[in-house]
């Protein structure tokens, strides 16, 4: 096991710079989108430096390609991309009382992204509004939600399912004690 992802991790530098390359982008360009400083992307793409989890992430989100096929030693053939429940990237510091667990490929950021959030009792997801046209989707896995959108509310519980414009101001926040929620955002 630590073998195989040693022959993995050896290929993520240059795995990283071929796609950062592939979309004609600058070490500086990259930097700017990921929020990664500049000597640190070019230390992970000379493989002087061990990305974390979160980098990683930032980095293939600012260049538009998969996470876990970034590391995939088969370039062909049919597979199943697995990412496993310890290595899905997380949001721990946005709203209040709120985890939020980010399941859709960076690829897709912007497009059609998938997030499993935990709620914290009266825990609150407070959002700006997306871009026009985006809409979310909402299904409530356990406890109880209050989900806004403009001024619109509606309670749901376990096992309902709200779908709601998000190109306004809309909040998300559990009802009466913890909650969790799997959520779809299109076109953010």
């Amino acid at each position: 096991m630590t073998e195989k992802l040693d022959d993995i991790l050896s290929l993520l530098p240059a795995r990283l710079k071929q796609a950062r390359r592939d979309k004609g982008l600058s070490l500086e360009a990259v930097s700017r989108l990921s929020g990664v400083s500049r000597s640190m992307v070019s230390q992970i793409e000379r493989g002087e430096s061990s990305p974390t989890i979160a980098t990683l992430w930032n980095l293939t989100r600012a260049l538009q390609v998969d996470f876990a096929g970034l590391l995939d030693q088969d370039e062909g053939g049919d597979r199943i991309g697995v990412l496993r429940a310890s290595e899905v990237p997380r949001i721990d510091n946005m709203g209040d009382g709120c985890r939020i667990r980010i399941l859709s490929p960076p690829e897709e950021a912007g497009q059609h992204e998938v997030y499993d959030i935990a709620f914290d009792p009266d825990g609150r997801l407070v959002s700006q509004p997306h871009r026009h046209g985006a809409e979310e989707a909402l299904t409530v896995l356990e406890g109880r939600v209050r989900v806004s959108s403009g001024t619109a509310v509606e309670v749901l519980e376990a096992g309902d399912t709200a779908r709601y414009r998000a190109d306004i101001d809309h909040a998300i926040g559990a009802e009466g004690g913890a909650a969790r929620v799997f959520l779809i955002v299109k076109n953010a």
